[in-house]
């Protein structure tokens, strides 16, 4: 499942696991640390209750001793604090009842306290009125009394209770906030040591899966370019081959073109000849060894004529035997085109200019095939050329021969030698026309082989050019793996 995933797909996975991970450490951290943080604010909390409750006594104690220092004196200066924690007593009361509005019990404490605080302030109220109306005795009773002490006992046992509880909260709350510092100090620390190794383990299975994977691929394209590098020698050698080939035919061609060309100038000279022979045929003037003369010329000439065509037949089945190379390289050079085509598909985009130079290469040998079978068809024409001036030359000769056998009778063969004359005349007429239709057509296919000599070289050409892209992509599959494993690479 892994190994169809792409690059990018494992860079991104990998990058999303390190960053999950770091986001896991890093929330249960910051709940750690929002813990500590809520625990601290119960601590300053709990603090903040028991220096209230410590100010609410000591704001009793103080009035207490103000009254009493009235009592004593008579002199108002001891009520000024007294009649300055008057309100501070209620206010202190207020912010104790609101700091503890979530403790039931302490809420049942201040219930039972509050009326004992009011209690308290009443007798000292009292005390004080009767102190400036009745004197020192009155208050001094008052003071002696036992109902004041206990009061002020039972007040100080309600806020010892209270600040006994918070000082329990308080040590539940400092516990709590240690196991809270060291848990978010052990969670960052082993969290993050953790993180660090997971991460270093991912990075290290992506890294060895990709240089795995990235290393086969490599692999392959560097047997893909020894191969290729392979086809391409094989197919240079191939056009080399082809190029050598096509110059010899190329060569047997231009003589085979001079020849042509003289048996035209023979045929046109036997015109000649037959011509001056019906001219003495039909004056009936000249002796016999002018004629036997003539008769010898003329046999001369159709033997050079029937030699001549039998070298222009030979010569053409040369030219058959080349061309049955020249389509074997056509057939060779296109079949290793088709597998440099399927051998650049197989290399992606690194093959494709590779592709392209393949299909040119076998288009060339297509035309190279096509301009070979043309060839073919113009030769089979000239060989049926040559037979039929054969046959005629050998009709020719047959009727020298005739004409000599029955030369004893003169005026026989005055009329024989007319009509074969006559017979020769057009049969020479007919080489001169087979001959010049076989030069024309012998100038086409020195064309056609021109142009496959150019189609040999254009794949030479090409041949070379497949050959560097060969090595260049060899080369760019070692820097490849080298990048990837540099340790192969030295």
């Amino acid at each position: 499942m892994i190994k169809s995933w792409t690059f990018g797909r494992r860079l991104a996975t990998g990058f999303g696991l390190a960053v999950l991970i770091l986001l896991v450490i890093a929330v249960v951290a910051y709940r750690t640390t929002d813990s500590l943080i809520a625990n601290d604010a119960l601590v300053n909390h709990t603090y903040q209750v028991r220096t209230d409750l410590a100010d609410l006594l000591s704001e009793l104690e103080g009035a207490e001793t103000g009254v009493r220092g009235y009592v004593i004196t008579g002199s108002d200066s001891y009520l000024e604090p007294y009649q300055a924690t008057l309100g501070q007593i209620k206010t202190t009361f207020a912010d104790v009842q609101k700091l503890t509005v979530d403790n039931p019990n302490h809420q049942r404490r201040l219930a039972t306290l509050s009326p004992l605080i009011d209690s308290k302030l009443a007798i000292t109220k009292q005390t004080i009125d009767l102190r400036r109306t009745q004197g020192f005795d009155a208050a001094a009773k008052v003071v002696d009394s036992t109902e004041g002490k206990i009061l002020m006992d039972q007040i100080r046992a309600l806020i010892a209770e209270a600040d006994h509880e918070e000082a329990d909260l308080l040590v539940r709350r400092d516990e709590g906030a240690t196991a809270s510092a060291q848990a978010t100090m052990a969670i960052i620390l082993y969290g993050g040591l953790a993180g660090i190794v997971l991460i270093a383990m991912i990075g290290w299975f992506i890294t060895r899966s990709l240089s795995t994977q990235i290393g086969a691929a490599v692999g392959q394209v560097q047997s893909s370019s020894s191969e290729l590098q392979a086809a391409a020698n094989q197919q240079a050698t191939g056009a080399k081959e082809q190029a050598t080939a096509m110059s010899e035919i190329t060569t047997t061609i231009s003589e085979l073109l001079a020849t042509s060309r003289q048996i035209a100038e023979s045929a046109q000279r036997v015109a000649q000849i037959a011509d001056q022979t019906a001219g003495a045929a039909r004056a009936g003037h000249g002796t016999v060894d002018t004629t036997k003369e003539s008769i010898s010329g003329i046999r001369q000439q159709v033997d050079q004529i029937v030699a001549h065509m039998l070298g222009l037949g030979k010569k053409s089945q040369e030219i058959g035997a080349v061309l049955d190379i020249v389509l074997e390289l056509a057939e060779q050079t296109n079949i290793l085109a088709i597998n440099a085509t399927i051998e650049a598909a197989g290399a992606g985009e690194a093959g494709k200019r590779f592709a392209v130079v393949a299909d040119e290469i076998r288009k060339l040998a297509d035309r190279v095939g096509g301009s070979a079978k043309e060839i073919r068809t113009l030769i089979d024409d000239v060989r049926s050329a040559v037979n039929t001036t054969v046959m005629a030359t050998e009709t020719g000769s047959k009727a020298v021969d005739a004409g000599s056998r029955q030369f004893g009778d003169v005026a026989i063969a005055f009329q024989q030698i007319s009509g074969l004359v006559s017979t020769t005349t057009e049969a020479s007429r007919e080489i001169e026309l087979s001959t010049k239709q076989q030069t024309t057509a012998v100038e086409q296919v020195n064309v056609a082989i021109a142009n496959v000599a150019q189609a040999s070289r254009e794949t030479e050409t090409s041949s070379a050019q497949t050959l560097q892209t060969a090595s260049q992509l060899a080369g760019l599959s070692k820097e490849l793996l080298r990048m990837i494993t540099p340790q192969v690479a030295a």
